[in-house]
C-alpha cells in the first residue's frame, strides 16, 4: 500500500513592505509546481494582507512563518507571528483590505493562539482533485555513455597477467580467445 503524503513548505521571514513582493514570488512558485496555478492570484494576495498585518500591526520582533500545505483537496496557508494579540475585522469590505479581504479570497479562515504568539490561517478548496506529489524529485546525475571495450583489447592492453583480474565467469571467455 502506498499512501500519499501532503505538499508543505515553510519559510520563515522578517515581515516587512519590501519583503512582500518577494514572499509573493516564492510562494507563486511553489504553487505553480504543485499544479495550483488557478490559486496563485488568490492565496498570494491572501498572504500579502497577513504578512502586511504582521508589519502594520506587530510590535517589536516582525519575525513570521508563512507556510503553505497542499492535501490534494484543500490548500492551506498561514502566517504565524510572535504577538499575541488576536486578530479584529474591522471592516466587512473586502476593499478596504485587511481580514475582510482573506475571508472573500478564501473557502474559510481562522486564527488561533499558540504559546509563542498566534497563527492566522486560510484554506481553499480545489474543485478537482489532483495529483499529489510523493516526494521532491531529486535531480539525476548526468549519464555517461559507457562502452567497454572487448575483451580481448582489455587484455593486450593490461599484459599477459590480466586473466587473474577477470571475473570467473569471463575466464571461460579468456580461454577460449586464447
Amino acid at each position: 500500500m502506498h499512501v500519499t503524503t501532503a505538499c508543505r513548505y515553510t519559510l520563515e521571514v522578517q515581515a516587512s513592505i519590501e519583503r512582500i513582493p518577494q514572499i509573493r514570488r516564492i510562494l507563486s512558485a511553489h504553487l505553480r509546481y504543485w499544479s495550483l496555478e488557478h490559486h496563485v492570484t488568490a492565496v498570494c494576495r491572501a498572504v500579502d494582507e497577513l504578512v502586511g498585518n504582521v508589519v502594520q500591526h506587530v510590535d517589536g520582533d516582525k519575525t513570521c512563518v508563512v507556510e503553505l500545505r497542499w492535501t490534494g483537496r484543500h490548500l492551506i496557508a498561514s502566517v504565524a507571528d510572535n504577538d499575541r494579540r488576536m486578530p479584529r475585522v474591522t471592516s466587512s469590505c473586502p476593499t478596504k483590505g485587511g481580514l475582510a479581504t482573506v475571508a472573500f479570497l478564501s473557502d474559510s479562515w481562522g486564527t488561533c493562539g499558540t504559546a509563542t504568539g498566534k497563527v492566522v490561517w486560510f484554506s481553499r478548496r480545489v474543485k478537482e482533485v489532483q495529483h499529489i506529489l510523493r516526494s521532491s524529485p531529486v535531480p539525476k546525475l548526468p549519464t555517461r555513455e559507457f562502452k567497454p571495450l572487448p575483451l580481448e583489447t582489455a587484455l593486450s592492453r593490461e599484459g599477459p597477467d590480466a586473466h587473474e583480474n577477470i571475473p570467473e565467469r569471463d575466464r571461460v571467455r579468456v580461454a577460449a580467445l586464447g
